[in-house]
């Protein structure tokens, strides 16, 4: 990621964190709490994560291992995030959880771990100058996944302008992902802005 798009990122977040306090959905971006619970929804429909491996692209502050914990039992968890002050929090929070690990980098930057499934909600949704940012983003997690990628993005027919997210052409990433994957599957109406992408290799 472009060093000034991440710098406008960081100092977003930590504006929120001011205005919502940490640890909370405001401090993420959500405008609406809800939405996180019902993107999750659509992400744990990817796979039986039971007694298998999770990365958890942009985890934020963890929420998202809670929510598995709920459903799922025996699985590895991995998170990543390049805010300090996400990462920070989540290893509070989670710090007598076992098979659970947070690492604070840019996940755009670093070498991504061969795991059983990765998970991306929200971590697409910021603009960047570079045209082919976002699929290869896809593609390094789908290289990483070793069952299926799940990920969501903003619909960009329906989400509103905002000088930081940007939405996406629903059939311009289907095609994308269809280049790198045979079995693609497209999620729609669990939000009004938002759809989701399965690749699955098995």
């Amino acid at each position: 990621m472009d060093p000034i798009e991440k710098a406008t990122i960081i100092r977003f977040h930590r504006s929120r964190i001011e205005d919502f306090g940490g640890g909370t959905t405001g401090a993420l971006g959500l405008r609406r709490p809800e939405s996180q619970t019902k993107r999750f929804d659509v992400l744990a429909q990817v796979g039986d994560f039971s007694g298998r491996v999770v990365l958890d692209v942009g985890c934020g502050y963890g929420d998202l291992k809670e929510y598995l914990d709920q459903r799922f039992s025996g699985f590895l968890y991995f998170g990543i995030d390049q805010m300090p002050e996400f990462i920070s929090e989540a290893k509070e929070r989670y710090k007598n959880c076992a098979n659970t690990h947070f690492f604070q980098a840019d996940f755009s930057a670093v070498k991504l771990p061969s795991i059983d499934y990765v998970l991306a909600s929200g971590a697409l949704a910021y603009r960047s100058d570079d045209p082919d940012f976002h699929i290869n983003i896809v593609r390094k997690m789908y290289d990483s996944a070793a069952s299926a990628l799940a990920f969501n993005m903003l619909d960009a027919d329906r989400c509103p302008e905002h000088p930081l997210l940007r939405g996406h052409n629903l059939d311009e990433i289907v095609q994308r992902c269809q280049e790198l994957c045979p079995n693609v599957q497209v999620i729609q109406g669990y939000l009004d802005d938002d759809f989701t992408v399965f690749m699955r290799r098995d």
